[in-house]
């Protein structure tokens, strides 16, 4: 079995958001990586996204690793909110329907939770992180961060559903945030920093995972 603390430093980011791999590298900074964008692949095509946070994660990462010959980190997020039945969940990017941009999705979400009140707006943001080896290996690692949605959006920073998203024995939403205190604590972070342990990439002061981290997986196909 392969050593990825000594085999994995160029690693490609299986993903086309630019705020996720901007703050994926801002995490893993501390670690001895160069992080490739997906763009420099364009050949590279990515699979279709299903309801499965873990499956989504690993199929990129597997998919990119196996087009590219580089390991590459795969990841899956979304948004569950406990008045709509844990939705968005896995099909967060996509909520609302095609052509809306973070904006639009915001808004779309806050329509649906029109009337909602107390612990129906409890809500978390869920990560799995996973790393695919050339050779057919995986880690994964989940990570949770858990708050309520808001009324209505607060703050500049983030991406995605960030501004209406208030995190758990805080005043501040998300988007409120300093990146660097974003990137501590979020649940990309959470996942990110324990799938690095997991993996045993050198060079990272592990942070969390913390409340709300829990790690999943072992080397496996």
């Amino acid at each position: 079995m392969s050593d990825p603390a000594a085999e994995l430093r160029q690693i490609v980011v299986a993903t086309s958001n630019p705020g996720k791999l901007r703050e994926i590298r801002q995490i893993l900074a501390e670690a001895p990586l160069l992080l490739c964008a997906l763009d420099a692949y364009p050949a590279v095509s990515m699979p279709d996204e299903g309801d499965d946070y873990l499956e989504n994660a690993r199929r990129k990462a597997q998919v990119v690793a196996a087009a590219t010959g580089r390991s590459a980190f795969g990841d899956d997020s979304g948004l569950e909110v406990s008045g709509l039945e844990g939705a968005p969940g896995p099909r967060s990017a996509r909520f609302g329907g095609p052509g809306l941009d973070d904006v639009g999705r915001t808004a779309a979400l806050l329509e649906a939770m029109r009337g909602l009140t107390g612990g129906d707006r409890v809500a978390r943001f869920v990560c799995v992180a996973a790393l695919a080896s050339p050779d057919g290996q995986v880690w994964t690692a989940r990570g949770e961060c858990r708050g309520r949605i808001l009324t209505s959006p607060r703050g500049r920073g983030g991406f995605g559903y960030d501004p209406i998203f208030q995190l758990e024995g805080r005043d501040a939403a998300m988007a409120e945030l300093e990146e660097s205190e974003k990137n501590r604590i979020s649940h990309r972070a959470r996942a990110f920093l324990a799938l690095s342990e997991i993996a045993g990439l050198e060079g990272i002061s592990c942070r969390g995972p913390g409340p709300g981290g829990d790690g999943l997986g072992r080397p496996g196909s």
